[in-house]
């Protein structure tokens, strides 16, 4: 039997993640072998030490336990989140030293594993298998942390997604694996808009034929957001929004799904991250639409919790009858062996058979209310969503998403609706070998490569002066991004400039003490002197009223760190501090501000920029800032590259006009 092209690259595929695999499990276990706790701590993969909260079954029966980091670990980053593993250590010293066994003591690791059921703040939520014992957490001799464990199921259930796409035979998700791959030639296109597009525009649904004349009007979006819309309203198979920054992408995701839930019952929605998912169910809950969100959110509030899978259950009417329920098999089970004959073995079967009676009316009840799902890509494999079948799956944020991922939640849906930007943000991969083979090429890019007339760009901006949108506009679109009339010009100064480049002070680069990244201690200082300045010409009286808002982005983390502490040690910033934000690259996509600084810290003689050069990440640093964009950087290190020698010939331009 001849293989088809799509199942050749799809084993790729497999065997670039396998790779992938054991170059971050290699990374994770040296990791854990050489760096003392306080540099994981640092780093945000551990928290300590660790106050020990209440224990409880959680609504879905878990047997959970909260922890407290210290108070002044507040704003420290980390990288705990829902569903990751946890693994529970004790240590007899302060732990803060070198190696495992710094100062004297020992990290003893728990012989038990964890999963992050919610965390806010300094508050996290673990939930441990039954029958844990819990006195060891409890431990007053010893002092308690928590270390991230490496993410088995992650992979797991990627490996999975491949094996189920490329053994798919004569069913749909075997349609739309050949669909994905087929190259644009072969499909009928001939590379118009239109041409080639969904063959006779069938709906896709109940085979219901239309006439595209009855495309649906929507004046209160612009006309490629309308098109957009009739597009997934349209597609058969697959289909992308193209996403610009500023161009409504969230917006008009929104409207596609409301007007797919006036044909369809219900939709399934994922992204690759809890955050794009909150964002995305937020907006649609605004809309009054019923969203049921299976694992919980990152963004924590009232608001985010009211329609998460777990709350809806425990607000149920049946929910305190399934409770009492429960606690009566624990204190049935905790009673001792004695007297356990046949009348204990029938009650007990009463009692179970009850409370999953309960369980099943209880969680049949929220997904047929709910009108649309909403997970992350490996969330889709929930066992909450067993047996869970979907006519449309929208996934948001595609481009950050690897491919395997994708096609966790492909396999519950019947057609593909992908939104984002491919020339944003690309997924992470950590080994080089397996990114420079294609690993980090996306399902959303194969698709814009080959079926370009399945792919509509949003072409209006609504954030960026547009001096500030150009030249974005024109190295990354082909030009084709304008601005919003309303937007245009918009400012904070009268003549001020919109986009300017600040010669970066004479000190290099160099790693930073803790050794985890790169700083630029002089730059860093120069770009507070720079927002410092801007801020004493636009006057307190106005930042505060208006409340101008302020991001100050850095690719490395370690000089976001510096500058954080700069931040809190000049008084001059203090009235200002809740306006102003600092962060990493990846910190601020989806995110915007009035005046954005960013700081590139690398200076070297050498002309090194490191992953600088992906200019991906650039694109998403450069179109945060609505009204002011300050760029601090070395121009003689940085200007080597092309890109960032035309970024500063077109800053530079605008000294000019």
């Amino acid at each position: 039997m001849i293989q088809s092209e799509a199942i050749r690259e799809l084993q790729r595929q497999r065997m670039l993640l396998q790779i992938e695999y054991y170059t971050e499990k290699e990374a994770f276990r040296r990791q854990t072998e050489m760096m003392g706790l306080r540099r994981l701590v640092q780093r945000g993969d551990a928290w300590f030490p660790l106050r020990v909260g209440k224990t409880y079954y959680n609504s879905l029966n878990q047997l959970t336990v909260e922890v407290f980091r210290p108070e002044e670990q507040s704003d420290d980053d980390h990288n705990f989140e829902y569903g990751k593993p946890v693994q529970f250590f004790k240590t007899d010293g302060d732990g803060m030293g070198k190696g495992t066994d710094g100062k004297g003591t020992t990290l003893k690791y728990l012989s038990f594993t964890g999963n992050v059921s919610f965390v806010d703040g300094n508050r996290l939520v673990v939930t441990v298998p039954d029958g844990t014992r819990l006195a060891d957490l409890q431990d007053t001799n010893s002092k308690l942390g928590a270390q991230l464990f490496f993410d088995e199921t992650s992979y797991r259930l990627m490996f999975e997604a491949l094996d189920r796409v490329i053994n798919a035979k004569d069913n749909r998700l075997a349609e739309l694996r050949e669909r994905v791959y087929q190259e644009a030639k072969k499909s009928g296109s001939q590379g118009g808009k239109e041409t080639g597009r969904q063959g006779d525009k069938e709906t896709g649904r109940q085979g219901v034929k239309e006439s595209r004349s009855q495309d649906i009007s929507l004046p209160w979006l612009n006309p490629t957001q309308e098109r957009a819309v009739n597009e997934v309203i349209w597609t058969k198979d697959v289909m992308v929004v193209h996403g610009p920054p500023g161009t409504g992408k969230t917006t008009t995701l929104v409207e596609a799904i409301n007007e797919t839930l006036r044909r369809e019952n219900q939709v399934l929605v994922c992204a690759q991250s809890n955050m794009a998912v909150d964002w995305i169910a937020e907006q649609l809950t605004d809309r009054g639409i019923n969203v049921l969100r299976i694992g919980n959110p990152s963004r924590v509030n009232d608001k985010m919790l009211s329609f998460t899978y777990e709350r809806r259950f425990e607000a149920h009417p049946d929910y305190p009858q399934l409770w009492s329920i429960r606690k009566a098999i624990r204190e049935l089970r905790s009673g001792g062996r004695k007297g356990r004959g046949e009348a204990y073995h029938q009650k007990m079967d009463r009692l179970k058979s009850r409370a999953t009676e309960l369980e099943v009316r209880i969680h049949a009840e929220l997904f047929n209310e709910a009108r649309v799902i909403a997970c992350t890509l490996t969330g889709a494999a929930n066992k909450l969503m067993d047996g869970q079948k979907f006519h449309t799956l929208f996934i948001d944020e595609a481009a950050q998403a690897l491919e395997a991922a994708c096609w966790i939640a492909i396999r519950r849906a019947s057609r593909i609706i992908l939104a984002g930007d491919h020339c944003q943000l690309p997924p992470t991969v950590k080994s080089i070998a397996a990114l420079k083979a294609g690993l980090g090429k996306t399902l959303m890019e194969r698709i814009v490569e080959n079926h370009p007339e399945v792919v509509t760009l949003l072409e209006i901006q609504y954030r960026m002066n547009d001096e500030i949108m150009r030249f974005s506009s024109d190295w990354f679109y082909g030009g084709r991004v304008k601005s919003a009339p309303q937007i245009k010009h918009r400012g904070i100064l009268d003549y001020d400039i919109p986009m300017e480049w600040k010669e970066a002070g004479s000190q290099g680069d160099k790693e930073s003490r803790r050794g985890l990244s790169l700083t630029n201690e002089a730059e860093a200082e120069q770009t507070l002197d720079i927002l410092q300045q801007y801020f004493e010409k636009i006057g307190k009286q106005r930042i505060l009223e208006e409340r101008i808002d302020v991001g100050i982005i850095s690719p490395y983390r370690a000089q976001v760190q510096y500058l954080r502490g700069l931040i809190k040690r000049r008084e001059f910033f203090k009235p200002y501090r809740k306006l102003i934000s600092v962060n990493t690259v990846d910190g601020f996509q989806g995110q915007e501000r009035d005046v954005i600084l960013i700081s590139l810290v690398r200076a070297n003689d050498e002309g090194q920029i490191g992953f600088l050069r992906d200019l991906r990440r650039m694109n998403v640093a450069i179109t945060r800032a609505r009204m002011k964009l300050i760029i601090i950087g070395d121009v003689s290190t940085m200007t080597r590259h092309p890109f960032y020698r035309k970024l500063h010939e077109y800053v530079e331009s605008l000294q000019n006009l």
